[in-house]
C-alpha cells in the first residue's frame, strides 16, 4: 500500500480501544491520526485521558500518547479526519446503533467490535475465514443509508471464537446438535484483576446476555443472504452455558457435538489443521498463517501456553475424543480480546480493505 489509510478509534479510552491501538502500531496498511472517546475525555492528550487506566501488558504506543482525544459525538468533526474508524464506544445499545449510522453517512465506514448492529439484517457479522462472502450485503445497506462508500460491519462474540471455527472445519460432517460451556476471561468485561479483585479464586456463573450471543450467533454466521438480508441457518442447534472464571485473558470452550456423518478422529484433526480461509490466501497483515492448531497432549489447549497462538489470533484445541451421550467431544481456547475482539475487527477492515470496500477518502 502507497499510503497508509488514515485510521480513528472510538471508545479509544476503554479495553478494547486500548487493544486497538496496541495492534495498530506499527500496522504496515494504517495509521492511527485521530482518538475519540466520551466527552469528559475530549481536549486531554490520549495518555492525560487513559492515565493510569493502561491495561494493556506492553506499553502505550508512543505514536497516540500526545494525540488530542475528540469528542466521540462530534461525529462530522471526528470522520473529517480519517478514512475509517473502529467502534468500541461504551453506550446503551440503541446509542451505539444511532452514532455507528451516524458515523457511516458520512461516509466513513465503520468497522466495529460492538455487539448493538449484530443483527441488523444488512450489517454483515463476520469471522474472515468463516464467512466473508457476507460483506456483499454491505451494498444493499449503504442503499438504505443512502452512502457511497460508509457502511458498518460488525464482527461476532468473543465467546464463539473458540467453537465456531472448528464446527465451520466440520460442515461437512453436518453437526446439528451443539451443547458448549465457556469458561470466559475478566478481560471480556472489560477488567484487570487489579479492578476486579473479587474474581481472584472465584467463579460467577453469570455473564449477562452472553448464553444467548453463544447459542444464535453462530447461526447468522452460517446462514445466507436473501433479499438483501442476511438470514441465519436452522442448523446445528446450539445450547451454551457461560461461566466467568479468574484468567485475565482466553476463553475457553468445553463443546459436544453430534454428526449426521460419523467421521474418523483423524478425519476431525485433518479437517482441523487445514482449515483456511480468505486471510490466509491473501496473506492479509494479521492473519495467522495456521488457523486452527490441534494439540494431542491431553493437558492442552491451556490459557498460560496457549492463548497467544499466532499472535493471538489462532484458535487452539484439544481433547477430542468420543462421548458417551454426544457423538465427540474437544475442547477449545482463543484469545478475546484479541481474536475475539480487536484482533477480529482489525482482520474484517484489512479484508474489507483488500476487497475495495474500505479506501482512501
Amino acid at each position: 500500500m502507497e499510503k497508509k489509510l488514515r485510521v480513528g478509534v472510538l471508545g479509544a479510552t476503554g479495553m478494547v480501544g486500548q487493544r486497538f491501538l496496541s495492534l495498530l502500531e506499527n500496522h504496515p496498511w494504517y495509521e492511527v491520526v485521530t482518538v475519540a472517546a466520551s466527552p469528559r475525555s475530549a481536549g486531554k492528550t490520549y495518555e492525560e485521558a487513559v492515565g493510569d487506566r493502561w491495561k494493556m501488558a506492553t506499553p502505550m504506543p508512543e505514536s497516540v500518547k500526545k494525540l488530542a482525544v475528540m469528542n466521540v459525538n462530534e461525529v462530522e468533526k471526528v470522520a473529517a479526519g480519517v478514512d475509517f474508524v473502529f467502534s468500541a464506544v461504551d453506550m446503551s445499545k440503541e446509542e451505539i446503533k444511532a452514532i455507528e449510522e451516524a458515523y457511516a453517512k458520512t461516509e466513513t465506514p465503520v468497522v466495529s467490535n460492538n455487539s448493538a448492529h449484530r443483527w441488523t439484517p444488512d450489517v454483515p457479522m463476520v469471522v474472515p475465514e468463516l464467512n466473508p462472502e457476507h460483506f456483499q450485503v454491505i451494498e444493499f445497506q449503504k442503499k438504505r443509508l443512502g452512502t457511497g462508500k460508509g457502511f458498518v460491519a460488525v464482527k461476532p462474540n468473543c465467546s464463539i471464537q473458540s467453537y465456531a471455527p472448528v464446527l465451520t472445519a466440520w460442515k461437512e460432517f453436518e453437526p446439528y446438535e451443539v451443547a458448549a460451556t465457556t469458561y470466559q476471561a475478566i478481560s471480556g468485561a472489560g477488567k484487570t484483576f487489579k479492578d476486579w479483585p473479587e474474581m481472584e479464586g472465584n467463579i460467577i456463573p453469570f455473564i449477562s446476555g452472553e448464553e444467548e450471543k453463544s447459542e444464535e450467533e453462530p447461526l447468522r454466521i452460517w446462514g445466507s443472504i436473501k433479499d438483501g438480508v442476511i438470514v441465519k441457518a436452522a442448523e446445528p442447534r446450539i445450547t451454551c452455558q457461560c461461566i466467568r472464571v479468574p484468567v485475565l485473558n482466553g476463553h475457553t470452550a468445553a463443546v459436544f457435538v453430534n454428526f449426521r456423518k460419523d467421521p474418523t478422529k483423524e478425519e476431525l484433526i485433518e479437517k482441523l489443521r487445514s482449515f483456511s480461509g480468505l486471510p490466509q490466501d491473501l496473506n492479509l497483515p494479521s492473519a495467522p498463517k495456521q488457523f486452527i492448531q490441534y494439540l494431542e497432549e491431553d493437558n492442552r489447549p491451556q490459557v498460560s501456553l496457549d492463548v497467544d497462538y499466532e499472535n493471538g489470533m489462532g484458535i487452539s484445541v484439544g481433547r477430542l475424543r468420543r462421548d458417551t451421550l454426544f457423538d465427540w467431544k474437544f475442547v477449545g481456547l482463543s484469545h478475546n480480546t484479541v481474536r475475539g475482539a480487536a484482533g477480529g475487527a482489525l482482520l474484517c477492515a484489512e479484508l474489507l480493505t483488500a476487497q475495495g470496500y474500505i479506501t482512501a477518502k
